[in-house]
């Protein structure tokens, strides 16, 4: 005899929406594999797109398309507002001005800007790195690279058995003096929401640069920036339901002026000579060669299509499926879940594994 279904407590609309509705947006749904309909469960890598990001990315190509900055033609400036129209939506969406928002390739691109244009220029033999044993390969690998090079080492703060963030740890780190304290706002694996604000505090005050990887926060909570206080916060667009290619680093525009180019080529210069170069102003020196722009009006309509929704709405709907998914996984024999087994700290990502 099968087993009777259980009814899911989730509610069947999100924003005022129906959740048919919203998934009709998604042209991908609507394929089916083996007979069924797609079930999609690989958003913490990456999320599908919906119609309207689709046709953002297709009309800049088939309408607008040139290059941006260089020419006085109509298609130029067509391209020029839409990428600087992607560049102040994600400004507003983030609580920044727009000339702290650097487009990047992607996170991963956004925290290595970061670690090389301030870590080797800012970094010597004994300076601490503080980094937690929850964060992405986006967060670890880059400051690696940075203290091989310049001598610091890596402080890891650890987690505790439910997932958690150990704060006591952090604090005894912070109170060791680093020069850095880099952490995830959502951790990839465990799901955990840390206190960033409470961290970015005690860090300050210690006199560390700050900086958050906010990959999986900024597709499903409000993010801002200014309350957080970090020095650097970046995310990828491919997460927030944008195009993969185009990723954002934000960074307070004090530090941003005070650091040396990553990158150099075409566009972050202001004059060329034989014998001095001088750069653009900020952003446009962080963003050499010929930008992302197909991708970031994809973004702009990513970020125009989420707060149609509307972000508090998106995150209290996977909290509710979070809810809902814990206890049924728990009742699943020789089954671990990974990270609190509570929505109070932790949101819609959710790892684990079976005995054997």
């Amino acid at each position: 005899t099968p087993p009777v279904p259980i009814p899911s407590p989730v509610a069947t609309e999100v924003g005022g929406r129906s959740l048919e509705s919203i998934r009709a947006e998604f042209p991908i749904l609507s394929r089916q594999i083996n007979g069924a309909p797609v079930s999609y469960l690989d958003n913490g890598a990456t999320v599908q797109k919906p119609a309207a990001v689709i046709e953002a990315v297709d009309g800049f190509y088939r309408e607008h398309y040139s290059n941006v900055h260089r020419g006085s033609h109509t298609l130029s400036a067509e391209a020029t507002a839409l990428y600087e129209g992607a560049r102040t939506r994600v400004a507003a969406l983030l609580g920044a001005d727009r000339r702290e928002i650097v487009f990047t390739r992607n996170v991963t691109a956004a925290i290595n800007l970061a670690a090389q244009a301030w870590g080797i220029d800012n970094l010597g033999p004994g300076d601490r790195i503080v980094l937690t044993e929850m964060e992405h390969h986006s967060n670890i690998v880059p400051w690696h690279l940075v203290a091989q090079r310049t001598g610091a080492t890596l402080d890891w703060v650890g987690i505790d058995d439910d997932g958690r963030l150990d704060r006591k740890a952090m604090t005894a780190a912070v109170g060791r003096g680093p020069k850095v304290v880099a952490v995830t706002h959502v951790s990839n694996v465990l799901g955990t929401v840390l206190p960033v604000a409470e961290i970015v505090a005690e860090a300050k005050a210690a006199g560390a640069l700050t900086l958050v990887d906010g990959a999986q926060a900024v597709p499903r909570m409000p993010v801002d920036v200014k309350q957080i206080g970090a020095d650097f916060y970046g995310f990828t667009g491919h997460k927030l339901y944008g195009p993969t290619g185009i990723g954002v680093l934000y960074g307070r525009r004090e530090i941003l002026d005070s650091m040396e180019p990553f990158e150099g080529g075409g566009s972050m210069i202001n004059k060329v000579g034989k014998e001095q170069i001088t750069w653009a102003d900020t952003p446009t020196k962080f963003e050499a060669g010929t930008p992302p722009i197909a991708q970031a009006a994809g973004l702009g309509a990513a970020v125009e299509w989420v707060e149609s929704v509307g972000l508090e709405a998106i995150g209290e709907h996977e909290r509710e499926l979070t809810a809902y998914a814990l206890p049924r996984l728990g009742e699943i024999p020789d089954l671990k879940i990974f990270g609190p087994t509570d929505t109070a700290d932790r949101e819609g990502l959710i790892s684990f594994e079976i005995d054997g």
